[in-house]
């Protein structure tokens, strides 16, 4: 196992209109200090790479004291996934960089105020979450950003990654909503068409790439990605544990692959088969398989030589 993701709290600042954990914020007491430290000596038998995830993380009043214990047990990498609002407070984002954080993942989800508050459902959040990736970097913490894609910023993926380079972030992620929890309850108002988002999102990568910063999509198949294959996270996401409140997953991709994801008629003609994951499932279950259409090309043929033929889905 390469990574350990630790759901720590799902308490959260924001009520986003796309959140995967539902209600599990009223479902799920936060765990005690004890039990939280508990939970990281189980899970560093497992990895030595962490990311403190939830709900968000850094509301809890003992974060940093957390963080301090995951750097006593010896790991070597310590990810905050992140709204990135506590770390609007430059203090915060300090005591951040001396407890032992080595990385923040901080969500941007608008190119302007109004996008992005109306996505998380709290006024005041962009600002703050710009601020926060501002002290980030100013505390020379490495700022690997997620925006999840949906229906009211797909037409601002580019506007979204020009702003990003602008704050000179490491990396930038756009990953596709996955319509569970929150965001299946407004699936209607929320989850965008694969082929409508697409040449919105190769011109993010565009961005990114003129600034020298690399970038990525989450969830969206090779067909879907055509001609720009190398970009699904995929290739690179590690293999992890995610410990969550209803138990521990023990091997994400197994879980991901066997149960989040989905594969259709085009996907058995496909070529790529061995190498794609297919969409969330819930997508297909609403919308169908139309948009996914069976790569025989010879560019597949091409990224199948360049994956080496190891099966994604398998070994």
């Amino acid at each position: 196992m390469e990574r350990v993701d630790v759901k720590v709290s799902f308490s959260c600042n924001n009520r986003c209109r796309f959140c995967v954990q539902g209600d599990k914020r009223e479902r799920f007491k936060d765990r005690s200090t004890a039990e939280a430290k508990k939970l990281l000596r189980e899970a560093r038998r497992r990895a030595d790479a962490i990311v403190f995830t939830g709900g968000e993380p850094s509301v809890r009043p003992d974060f940093l004291e957390l963080v301090a214990e995951a750097r006593k047990l010896g790991y070597r990498l310590i990810q905050l996934q992140t709204n990135g609002q506590m770390l609007a407070y430059r203090a915060f984002a300090r005591g951040c960089r001396e407890a032992g954080v080595t990385e923040v993942s901080p969500a941007l989800h608008g190119h302007v105020p109004a996008l992005h508050d109306f996505l998380t459902g709290r006024p005041g959040s962009f600002g703050f979450t710009l601020r926060g990736i501002e002290n980030a970097r100013a505390e020379g913490l490495p700022v690997v950003t997620n925006t999840v894609v949906t229906k009211p910023n797909r037409r601002h993926l580019a506007a979204i990654a020009r702003l990003l380079a602008d704050r000179g972030v490491s990396q930038m992620q756009f990953a596709f909503v996955h319509p569970v929890g929150t965001a299946a309850l407004n699936f209607a108002s929320i989850v965008p068409r694969m082929e409508l988002m697409r040449d919105e999102l190769f011109r993010a990568f565009d961005v990114a790439g003129a600034a020298g910063i690399r970038s990525m999509s989450e969830a969206v198949p090779l067909c879907i990605l055509r001609g720009r294959e190398a970009y699904a996270a995929e290739w690179i996401i590690p293999d992890a544990a995610v410990f969550d409140a209803e138990g521990t997953i023990d091997d994400y991709r197994a879980f991901r692959l066997g149960e989040g994801k989905a594969k259709g008629p085009p996907c058995r003609r496909c070529l790529l088969d061995p190498v794609c994951e297919g969409p969330w499932r819930e997508y297909p279950e609403r919308f169908g398989w139309s948009e996914f259409h069976a790569r025989r090309d010879a560019s597949a043929r091409e990224v199948l030589a360049r994956a080496g033929r190891t099966s994604r889905r398998g070994a």
